[in-house]
């Protein structure tokens, strides 16, 4: 019997959740935008309380691993960094991308292809191209979303474009193929790799592993002060 946490902190929406051999049995969703820094570490402990558990009685720690928010991700990493190495439990990162998409397998009938998109401000996104059965045809990147976006997978079928940030290409991405469909990654969806990961021993390195942030932090200046 594998127990396994999950933590997703990558959006707006944090989420923690505990699967025993890959069926969630525990969850906590907080819709609240910026909370993951207060409330990551309570939902944790809530979950593991409603399991009658502690950290040290799980297998296996899973952290949401990117692209996405660059605070979100710096709390979920530490978050499930901190409770693998005081648990002395291996830790598994699930990419965030491949989150989106196995939400998408789970909920909807499976279009030609998934394009699962994370808000990356303006028209920007964090991005990928998927097939039906869910595996990733391309390599993950930064887009800006423009009339053509996507355009050779369009005609080839019906495409899903799934995540935060995918209805910033409703009224951009014209092609009667396109669907949208705002959504976001829940740690329940995480469970299917994370057992996989688990049964394959596919652990990270807890002293150097960080997360996929894809580009560069850049700090700005708030309004107030300007």
């Amino acid at each position: 019997m594998a127990r396994i946490l999950l933590i997703e902190t990558s959006t707006s929406v944090l989420s923690v959740a505990l699967a025993v051999d890959g069926t969630v049995v525990a969850e906590r969703i907080c819709r609240e935008p910026r909370m993951q820094a207060a409330l990551t570490a309570p939902l944790v402990k809530e979950v593991l309380d409603e399991a009658g558990l502690k950290a040290p009685d799980c297998d296996a720690i899973a952290v949401s691993s990117g692209p996405g928010s660059y605070t979100g991700l710096r709390v979920g990493v530490s978050t499930a960094k901190g409770l693998a190495f005081g648990a002395g439990k291996p830790l598994i990162a699930v990419g965030t991308l491949d989150v989106l998409v196995d939400g998408v397998m789970a909920n909807t009938d499976r279009p030609s292809f998934i394009v699962p998109m994370i808000d990356a401000r303006r028209m920007e996104v964090y991005t990928a191209v998927y097939n039906a059965a869910g595996e990733r045809l391309t390599e993950i990147e930064s887009h800006i979303i423009g009339p053509e976006s996507f355009a050779p997978y369009l005609e080839k079928g019906k495409v899903l474009f799934v995540g935060d940030g995918a209805l910033k290409g409703k009224d951009v991405i014209a092609h009667p193929n396109a669907r949208f469909e705002e959504a976001f990654p829940l740690a329940r969806y995480m469970a299917p790799r994370a057992q996989k990961a688990f049964e394959e021993g596919k652990f990270e390195n807890l002293a150097y592993f960080e997360p996929f942030y894809l580009k560069d932090f850049i700090p700005t200046t708030p309004k107030k002060l300007l």
